[in-house]
């Protein structure tokens, strides 16, 4: 008999367990977030949650003005915004590689064209 109350009570004590462990990770990742939002500066380069690219510049309590392109703003959420963008070393050769993907890139970038595709039926 003593076996079977100390299977109820763990019956009912793991699902507590669990939502008083979910309820704290929510806390926290809550909190970091409030800490990353309130710690963007006008000029810091992010990415949004719908992995927009640009660059913050202007703030005010709930929105946030990014540059998306030059002479493009377009306002968001500030909640939106997911991540800081990282910068890259000209020591560890992710630059390099990367101008020459972005120089191949920008030839395939004509209008009316797939990437791929050659202009003009040629």
């Amino acid at each position: 008999m003593n076996n079977n109350g100390t299977f109820s009570l763990l019956i009912f004590a793991l699902p507590l367990l669990l939502l008083g462990w979910l309820f704290f990770t929510q806390n926290k990742r809550m909190k970091q977030m409030r800490d990353f939002s309130s710690a963007l500066n006008v000029g810091d380069r992010v990415v949004t949650s719908s992995g927009i690219y640009g660059t913050v510049k202007h703030l005010d309590d709930a929105s946030a003005w990014l540059e998306v392109a030059e002479g493009t703003t377009i306002r968001i959420d500030r909640r939106a915004i997911a991540m800081k963008q990282a910068d890259t070393d000209a020591t560890d050769g992710t630059t390099a590689t990367n101008a020459s993907t972005a120089t191949d890139v920008a030839s395939d970038d004509a209008p009316g064209t797939t990437p791929g595709s050659q202009q003009n039926g040629q």
